[in-house]
């Protein structure tokens, strides 16, 4: 029984979900529309994205980049939607879903190369994590393989050369200035100079937002960082990679606290590694971690201070029977997240969904097919690396509804409250509906893609759960859900696309959702 918010009892109604907004949407080989460029003040948000995430309060959104850039985009529906004229109020409508305005953007990490190691280190953003605002100004962590970022963006009065402090016909006998040869030559007069010419500078009305790395978090770790997850205590975090989790202090940079550790004495010994780790939403004593077995270990860090015993496990058993080559590989979990009450964990391994009750170890209390149709081509999707992608997942703010992303820049979006069955299919484009209708065979974008379809055939396993030929190279990896309202963030290739979702009534009417 899946426990909801606010006393409601009973099935949900289903969401109609439509576009609202993109951001950076280009095809392959084409230019930035100029509108687009226009409108993002010609700032670079065109790379691949690789991070996404709302704030607590879903007024700003941070997206992070292959390129090492961090974007911020703040909500602008609901404000200044007042007017005073002649002591008479006049209220303007006010937009039934969120929208978002670019902000600004930073360069929060650059390549590097340990000489040491002989290693590369990549500036991709493999997280963005907000931090608690304090005195407007705006906060969070970043991280790419190897080092955390903490960044505060702020608002700063600009500051201007208005005039010299002295009046220049009034010290014409202080010094003068000759010409000899293209030579500027000054000559002091035989007293000495009584006053110097500078510069007064005052600060004016307009303001700029100014980046600044408060802290770098570095040189703790071995291997990829792969997480971070601030606490509910606002004063510390965690950075997770493949065989370790790190406990830090916000204010201290230069010592973190090794509380998970799965390195084995003998590398060879190795059998699973930790895929993914996230606070608790409420309990700051309480984290989870994810490992490519599939598991889910919930940890207490009341108990020791290297967690190496778990308080809770969460794993589905599976029938020898059916176990494969490939039954490891799809059931490692690339994505765990918490609901926003704390009792349920949603995880993404290749194939399914999972929704966990914190109160239930023997299994989850729902599964939601995502890859199922992609089962018979396991094979396929082994020879061209597609089995190792790791889509991400996210849930609503009342926790009725999970989503997650698929190949073709699909996502999926799935009803968990009792007596729902909620599944919906949406192909991240200004036209979210087009991939809905069934049909034999959906139109190649390119001869290559034609290709692979004649190849795979135009039935069966060659078809998308929409009938569509699917593409492994366009893939929907990363996705986040607004905390308040029912209105979704997808970051396909380098577009970040906006929707938003109403219920749809039984006389086959809309009404808002938040």
């Amino acid at each position: 029984m899946i426990h909801l918010e606010n006393g409601d009892v009973g099935a949900t109604p289903p969401l109609e979900w439509k576009f609202s907004q993109v951001f950076g949407e280009r095809s392959a080989g084409e230019e930035v529309q100029e509108e687009v460029r226009h409108s993002l003040n010609e700032l670079h948000i065109f790379d691949i994205i690789s991070a996404i995430e709302f704030d607590k309060s879903g007024e700003h959104l941070a997206t992070g980049d292959r390129g090492g850039r961090v974007v911020l985009f703040e909500r602008t529906d609901g404000k200044d939607h007042t007017l005073r004229k002649d002591l008479e109020r006049i209220d303007y409508p006010v937009a039934r879903h969120p929208e978002f305005r670019y902000k600004t953007e930073f360069q929060s990490h650059e390549p590097e190369f340990d000489y040491l190691k002989s290693l590369e280190i990549e500036e991709k953003i493999n997280k963005v994590r907000w931090c608690q605002t304090a005195n407007g100004a705006l906060s969070l962590l970043s991280t790419n393989d190897k080092t955390v970022k903490y960044w505060k963006v702020q608002e700063k009065k600009v500051k201007k050369i208005s005039e010299m402090n002295l009046d220049p016909s009034a010290c014409m006998g202080n010094g003068s200035l000759s010409c000899q040869n293209g030579a500027v030559d000054f000559e002091f007069p035989p007293g000495g100079i009584p006053s110097l010419h500078l510069p007064v500078v005052v600060v004016g009305h307009e303001t700029n937002l100014v980046p600044r790395c408060r802290r770098i978090y570095a040189h703790a770790h071995d291997y990829h960082i792969n997480s971070i997850s601030n606490n509910s205590d606002c004063e510390t975090f965690i950075s997770a990679d493949d065989l370790r989790i790190n406990l830090w202090n916000l204010e201290i940079s230069n010592q973190s606290f090794n509380i998970v550790d799965v390195k084995p004495v003998n590398m060879e010994d190795l059998t699973e590694v930790i895929t993914s780790a996230e606070f608790h939403p409420t309990h700051c004593n309480m984290l989870a971690y994810s490992s490519s077995k599939g598991t889910i270990r919930l940890i207490d860090m009341r108990q020791s201070a290297l967690c190496d015993r778990y308080a809770k496990l969460f794993e589905e058993q599976e029938a020898s029977s059916s176990r494969s080559f490939f039954t490891e590989i799809i059931a490692s979990i690339s994505d765990i997240k918490f609901g926003k009450d704390g009792r349920y964990i949603l995880s993404r391994d290749y194939m399914t969904l999972k929704l966990w009750d914190l109160n239930m170890e023997s299994g989850p209390v729902s599964t939601f097919q995502v890859h199922e149709y992609l089962r018979p081509k396991l094979c396929d999707l082994y020879e061209n690396d597609s089995i190792f992608d790791k889509f991400e997942c996210c849930l609503s703010g009342d926790g009725r509804r999970v989503a997650t992303g698929s190949y073709s820049n699909l996502f999926r979006v799935f009803g968990c409250a009792p007596g729902s069955n909620e599944a919906t299919t949406l192909e991240a484009s200004k036209n979210p509906t087009r991939r809905q209708a069934q049909m034999p065979s959906r139109p190649a974008r390119s001869l290559t893609t034609l290709a692979r379809a004649r190849r795979r055939g135009a039935e069966g396993p060659g078809l998308d759960s929409n009938g569509g030929a699917y593409d492994f190279s366009t893939k929907l990896l990363h996705l986040a859900w607004h905390p308040t309202y029912n209105a979704l963030a997808c970051a396909a290739s380098n577009s970040l696309y906006m929707y938003y979702a109403e219920d749809i009534m039984e006389n086959g009417t809309t009404k808002h959702h938040q």
